[in-house]
C-alpha cells in the first residue's frame, strides 16, 4: 500500500482533534473506532473480507504499513475468522497513541507537552497543517449536503465518526441535528464500514458477550403450563406486560 494517501484510521484520529484544545473528542469510543477502520482499511486494500459477522484474510501480504500490518498478522494467527465485536473489543492498549506519533512523524500535528494540575505531565496535539482537516471534513460535509453516495473511503469514515460518537462533536447543537442525522444515515453506503460501525457500537453497548445459550428444559409440569395460550385480549385493547417482566493521559 503506497503512503501517498492517508489511511481511515489516520482521518478519523484527524477529525477527531479538537484544533483549539489539542486533545480528541470521544478517547474511549474513539479507540475502539481505530481498531475497526484497520479493518475497513484492510478490508479496502483487499487483505480482509466480511464473512457474515466475522472477518476473514484473504490475502496475507503485508500492505507496507507497519500498524496495519500487525492487526492483518495477529487477524492471520487466528486461524478462522473472527467476529468483528471480538477483534474491536479487544485489548488495543497504545493504538491511538501510535497514530498519533505517526501522525507528528508525517508532520501533520505536533507534539505540546503540558501538565495537569500542574502535577501531571500530559501532552496535547495540534495540527500543523489544519488544510488536510478541513479536507477531510469537506468530503463529510459533502455527502451530508448533496445526498450523493460518497466514495467507500468517505462512507466507512462517516459510518465510524458516527459509531464513535463524533457526529456532536462535528456539528454540535440543535441546528446540527439534520447534520448528524443524515451522517447516521451514509452508513448505508458502504458494508465494510456498516459491519465495522455496527461492532464498534455494539461494543459501547456491551453486546460483544458469547453467544446466547439455549435455555434450559423447564420441568415437565410447567411444560404443560407452558403448552397452553393465555388470554386473549380484548381486540383493540392491548395486553398488559405481567408485573416484574420483562481508556498516562494523551490527547483525550
Amino acid at each position: 500500500m503506497g503512503r501517498s494517501r492517508r489511511t481511515i484510521p489516520e482521518e478519523l484520529l484527524l477529525l477527531a482533534l479538537d484544533p483549539t484544545t489539542g486533545t480528541t473528542a470521544q478517547p474511549q469510543s474513539l479507540d475502539l473506532g481505530l481498531a475497526g477502520a484497520q479493518l475497513v482499511e484492510l478490508a479496502l486494500a483487499g487483505r480482509i473480507a466480511p464473512d457474515g459477522d466475522r472477518i476473514a484474510v484473504v490475502v496475507p501480504r503485508p500492505t507496507g504499513d507497519p500498524t496495519l500490518d500487525c492487526a492483518l498478522e495477529l487477524l492471520r494467527r487466528r486461524g478462522a475468522p473472527v467476529r468483528a465485536v471480538h477483534w474491536i473489543g479487544g485489548p488495543r492498549l497504545g493504538l491511538r497513541q501510535t497514530y498519533l506519533s505517526h501522525l507528528e512523524r508525517c508532520g501533520m500535528v505536533q507534539a505540546v507537552p503540558g501538565q495537569m494540575c500542574g502535577v501531571l505531565p500530559t501532552t496535547r496535539y495540534q495540527a500543523t497543517d489544519t488544510a488536510i482537516s478541513r479536507e477531510i471534513r469537506a468530503r463529510l460535509d459533502s455527502a451530508i449536503r448533496t445526498g450523493v453516495p460518497p466514495d467507500p473511503r468517505t462512507a466507512a469514515l462517516a459510518a465510524l465518526a458516527h459509531a464513535v460518537g463524533l457526529g456532536k462533536h462535528l456539528y454540535p447543537g440543535n441546528e446540527g441535528r439534520s447534520s448528524r442525522s443524515r451522517l447516521r444515515d451514509l452508513i448505508r453506503h458502504d458494508p465494510m464500514g456498516g459491519l465495522v460501525a455496527h461492532a464498534v457500537m455494539d461494543v459501547q453497548n456491551g453486546a460483544a458477550a458469547q453467544p446466547r445459550r439455549a435455555p434450559a428444559p423447564a420441568p415437565a409440569g410447567r411444560q404443560a403450563a407452558a403448552a397452553r395460550p393465555g388470554p386473549e385480549p380484548a381486540r383493540g385493547v392491548p395486553m398488559q406486560p405481567r408485573r416484574g417482566s420483562m481508556a498516562r493521559v494523551v490527547a483525550h
